[in-house]
């Protein structure tokens, strides 16, 4: 029996009772704690996803997205399929952002070409005062395959965990989709704050109880993702987001059997709110690729590691002008020092058409120019 067939069949109460086995490459996690590491690491925003061959036979085999979601089986397979084909330095849960407001009853679906939308998004008052974090155990699905992950894994990379923040979880329940303008969640939030602060109140709640879940069932780092935070105004962001991922940041564990569990923040757009994002309390701060390197790293100084953030559209040129693109990032941070750290990533999640090659030419010229780095005078 393969490994995959064997992390299906397993049962998840018996891999809860597991002890995992020891992390032989621990350089993203030392590199989000600040510490000093070899080499830059990296992993991809997106990195289990329909780019990968076997990843869209694994989904034709599961039936549709929402079946490959919520089967750890299948979660499992499609999250170790980008680190057994390249050589990235930590894993991401294979799962959706709307996995909680799903669980409080709003009925996620997909329509092919469309993405996510809900069945009974969030219309009015009432629908609004009705909203509750969600009933333990209805979320198991998903701690059931961090387990079986993490157990996978064997130690090889650091898995990471993620949610997606207050604020954009809002944007979809209330739109009841992706939106180009966020005009319904607009209206609502300065016609009626107090009805805004209710939802983003429940649901850092409930992001805060999800992420200490996946940490307690294997997770060895978060990341909240603040998709849709800088699609908000100056002063409103501070308000309805950043204020919010504080609050679930302060309540997230710090540590699991000993070991530090680091947490990420990205807001897509936040480059404005850089300094503020700094001082919420995360150990590191995801940047989009409208932000320079160097200039993010004078402007945090040793507060945060920095992960990020070459323009996904990059990996669409040649191999030369990708490596051009790399080493630029790579240079445009600088070489490490005490008390900083850089995780390579993409600035947004990586495209479905990117080239299997493209890939390999990032990770491999990430890898061996950030050696050259710390070992120049």
């Amino acid at each position: 029996m393969s490994v995959d067939k064997q992390m299906r069949a397993a049962s998840p109460k018996a891999l809860m009772s597991m002890n995992f086995a020891p992390l032989k490459n621990d350089t993203f996690l030392r590199a989000l704690l600040r510490q000093e590491t070899d080499y830059t690491p990296l992993w991809l925003m997106r990195q289990a996803g329909r780019y990968l061959p076997e990843y869209r036979a694994t989904r034709k085999g599961a039936g549709s997205f929402l079946s490959l979601a919520k089967n750890p089986g299948f979660a499992t397979e499609v999250t170790l399929q980008p680190i057994d084909r390249y050589g990235l330095d930590a894993a991401i849960l294979f799962s959706d952002i709307l996995t909680v407001p799903d669980a409080m009853g709003l009925g996620l679906y997909f329509e092919e070409g469309e993405g996510p939308k809900f069945e009974r998004p969030l219309k009015d008052e009432k629908d609004v005062m009705a909203l509750k974090v969600p009933e333990a155990g209805s979320l198991q699905y998903v701690f059931d395959a961090v387990t079986q992950i993490r157990t996978a894994l064997d130690g090889r990379v650091p898995l990471i965990g993620f949610s997606g923040s207050p604020w954009t979880l809002a944007c979809y329940m209330v739109e009841g989709q992706g939106s180009r303008d966020f005009h319904t969640v607009k209206s609502m939030m300065y016609k009626r704050p107090d009805l805004m602060h209710h939802i983003l109140r429940t649901n850092a709640d409930a992001v805060a109880t999800y992420l200490n879940a996946q940490i307690d069932a294997g997770a060895q780092a978060v990341m909240i993702f603040d998709s849709w935070g800088g699609a908000l105004a100056d002063g409103a962001y501070q308000e309805f987001s950043l204020s919010y991922m504080r609050d679930i940041v302060s309540q997230l564990q710090k540590e699991k059997d000993g070991k530090r569990i680091p947490a990420i923040v990205f807001t897509k757009g936040g480059g404005l709110w850089l300094e503020q994002l700094a001082d919420i309390g995360a150990d590191a701060l995801g940047l989009d690729w409208t932000m320079n390197l160097g200039q993010a790293r004078a402007k945090v100084g040793d507060k945060v590691a920095l992960q990020g953030n070459l323009d996904p559209a990059v990996l669409f040129a040649e191999p030369e002008q990708i490596r051009k693109q790399v080493i630029a990032a790579l240079d445009s941070y600088g070489k490490p020092a005490a008390g900083h750290g850089h995780v390579f990533n993409l600035g947004h999640g990586i495209s479905q058409f990117t080239p299997l090659e493209s890939v390999s030419v990032l990770v491999e010229t990430v890898h061996e120019y950030s050696r050259k780095q710390r070992q120049s005078v």
